[in-house]
């Protein structure tokens, strides 16, 4: 019997993995204000002042930013969030998430 149980642990320790991590992206448009953009990155995502301009300003010239690397609950609650913050202030901003 106690040869059964290490071997059961063994095959648990060897099926754990890390859980995959997705990125959230942010999309620049011709609507969303820079200030809203701003305020959603240190809301929703948590950025410094300093932090979230420099994430706006990646956006407003490079049409997108990588905003975080999370797992996918909380990317897709991220998403979720700040879409719902645009949609409410009147903004078409838009955000995904994907597999890194």
């Amino acid at each position: 019997m106690p040869q059964e149980q290490s071997g059961i642990k063994e095959r648990q320790r060897t099926d754990l993995r890390e859980p995959r991590r997705y990125k959230v992206t942010i999309y620049n448009d011709d609507f969303t204000t820079m200030e809203f953009v701003v305020l959603v990155l240190k809301t929703v995502f948590h950025k410094s002042e300093a932090e979230a301009e420099a994430l706006m300003m990646q956006v407003h010239h490079g049409d997108k930013a990588v905003v975080g690397v999370y797992s996918y609950d909380i990317a897709s609650s991220k998403v979720n969030k700040a879409t719902r913050m645009a949609r409410d202030a009147g903004f078409p901003l838009r955000l995904t998430c994907e597999p890194e």
